[in-house]
């Protein structure tokens, strides 16, 4: 199983990889949404991915927005892991495909919450 962790802030990225690796997943990393893509092009084997809003170049909606305008991919997880809190943005990011919402500041607890209600982390894990 392989995660991919797209966000621009490189102490976010280790937070989400030391949560998702002990669930048993290979972490692949990029710091926006087209270095995800180009990511995502390049693995054939992700399963999660957990994505940032706000980055440069490509945002988080844009990458969600590319990655479920491909009819292979409907089956891949994407979480959205960010600040926005805002009810609109939140709207948009769920219509566009995401699969869950988490907002930073969150504890490991919560994001692994919401792997299991995605069906990507392992409910009788101690985890």
């Amino acid at each position: 199983m392989r995660a991919l962790i797209i966000d621009d802030s490189r102490a976010m990225r280790r937070i989400l990889r030391g949560i998702v690796q002990p669930l048993g997943f290979e972490v692949s990393e990029a710091g926006n949404g087209k270095q995800g893509l180009d990511q995502l092009n390049a693995l054939d084997d992700v399963e999660l991915v957990l994505v940032d809003w706000n980055m440069p170049e490509m945002n988080g909606l844009e990458f969600v927005q590319a990655v479920r305008a491909d009819s292979s991919r409907q089956d891949l997880k994407l979480v959205m892991v960010t600040t926005e809190t805002e009810p609109a943005k939140m709207a948009r990011a769920m219509m566009a495909g995401v699969d869950e919402f988490v907002m930073k500041p969150f504890t490991q607890d919560i994001l692994i919450d919401k792997l299991r209600l995605i069906g990507v982390a392992d409910p009788l894990s101690s985890n």
